[in-house]
């Protein structure tokens, strides 16, 4: 129970009153008069609110499952408990929703219930759209109503336990329209795409079409097929990309991803796994640092849910991470030829913590290591001056040296890359924007070239 507007007023009048009377009797009189005749008021209609008043009765729907950044429209239905007759004159409602999450309109709460409708229907319904902005599991504690009295000189906060909890996945409405793939497309950011009959397994015979290449002519086919005039009649091989292999993601959770980062690789590697599965592969995923997780490979489409529960509230933290250790581990778990992808951000002395793992990676399985460009540094190493030579700086000394020691770094990890290149192995390095282009066309080029 608190002290409501009316009661604010009046006692503010009656401080100003009483200050009068200390200088006039008459006046003093009057002030004592009206606290006797005010006081009964108060209590009554304290005690009408708190033992009279409908405290009514809620429930809220909303979606288990929801989308990071996609709204989502959550509906409260209020009605009368009908215990109590009495209906409070002013009810105001505050929903307690999670700290991930937000209004899409400013000053949806508090929010003022119009009390004709519970008159007329005995109930109503509210709704307001949330966004959701983080991925993992929310609940709303409650919801609050704020009752006033006949009077307004009192309020009454009344909890109700109308709990409701899910999860936060990420954008999967976007895979689900394959919005972002049409997007990629247009943009003009994946090259790979297969034509028509391109590819490294044998899928069908077909006749020749305009436009074929004479190499997928199958001449032992066409010697057997005749046209009507007896001519004799083109036949063409088909070719796909080999079906049933084995992709595994591995993603550093660790002080290597910052969140923008880690959120970006996380979601290039649900689309990716979306592409590789309708490509007929199998999909695994894992995790090290923050978190050690392990999701056992899968085919179908259907495999993608299994991801999305595994991962959706998997989130980066500054901790300790080691690609080496994540490596041995998959290893340990793997009985057949993967391609696998590491996403981290390597440095150089990575290249000797690697070195021990990176020969038996090789006799069995196929690498990719991703990591992100280091665009704080490219902007020191290469200064954008006019007339300034690549990595060298036209400032001051202490801008000079940290310019050469970015250029130096950034020297480092390409010499790393090349390194790793020269072994056979696979590296990329691109942008939290383009990462997931980039990935799809490696995968898709990795696939072209029968190198799984």
């Amino acid at each position: 129970m608190k002290p409501g507007g009316a009661l604010f007023i009046a006692a503010l009048l009656y401080l100003v009153l009483g200050c009068g009377a200390f200088f006039s009797q008459p006046l003093f009189l009057v002030w004592f008069l009206a606290g006797a005749g005010l006081f009964p008021f108060i209590v009554a209609d304290a005690l009408v609110l708190f033992f009279l008043c409908d405290r009514l009765e809620s429930k809220r729907e909303i979606p288990l499952s929801l989308a990071q950044g996609e709204a989502a429209r959550v509906k409260l239905y209020i009605r009368r408990a009908g215990g109590r007759s009495l209906l409070p004159f002013g009810i105001k409602l505050y929903d307690l929703y999670p700290e991930s999450m937000k209004t899409c309109a400013a000053n949806t709460f508090p929010a003022a219930l119009n009390r004709k409708l519970f008159k007329e229907s005995g109930a109503l319904v509210f709704e307001y759209t949330l966004l959701p902005q983080e991925r993992g599991f929310w609940i709303f504690s409650g919801l609050d109503l704020l009752l006033s009295s006949p009077l307004r000189c009192w309020r009454l906060r009344v909890t109700h336990n109308t709990t409701s909890s899910g999860k936060t996945y990420p954008d999967f409405k976007k895979l689900a329209r394959g919005q972002e793939l049409r997007g990629f497309l247009e943009r003009g950011e994946l090259r790979e795409i297969r034509r028509r009959g391109q590819g490294m397994e044998f899928e069908s015979l077909r006749d020749y079409q305009e436009g074929d290449s004479i190499r997928s002519i199958d001449w032992r086919a066409t010697s057997r097929n005749r046209r009507v005039d007896g001519r004799p009649k083109l036949i063409v091989r088909d070719y796909q990309e080999e079906q049933d292999q084995q992709v595994l993601f591995i993603i550093d959770s660790g002080y290597r991803l910052p969140d923008f980062q880690f959120d970006s690789a996380l979601n290039a590697m649900l689309l990716l796994s979306y592409v590789a599965l309708k490509h007929g592969d199998s999909v695994a995923a894992a995790s090290f640092g923050a978190a050690d997780r392990w999701i056992p490979p899968r085919k179908g489409i259907s495999a993608l849910t299994g991801l999305m529960n595994g991962l959706y509230d998997l989130h980066s933290a500054p901790v300790p991470s080691s690609p080496f250790s994540s490596l041995e581990n998959a290893l340990a778990r793997l009985h057949r030829r993967t391609f696998i992808i590491l996403i981290s951000n390597f440095r150089e002395e990575d290249g000797e913590c690697l070195a021990w793992i990176l020969p038996r990676i090789q006799r069995r399985h196929l690498l990719l290591l991703v990591s992100f460009r280091e665009l704080e540094a490219e902007a020191l190493a290469f200064p954008a001056a006019p007339g300034t030579a690549p990595g060298m700086a036209s400032g001051t000394a202490p801008e000079t040296l940290e310019t050469a020691a970015a250029f130096a770094y950034l020297a480092s990890r390409r010499r790393l890359y090349q390194k790793w290149e020269h072994f056979g192995l696979l590296t990329l390095e691109t942008t939290a924007e383009h990462i997931s282009s980039a990935l799809i066309n490696r995968y898709l080029g990795v696939k072209r070239s029968g190198r799984l």
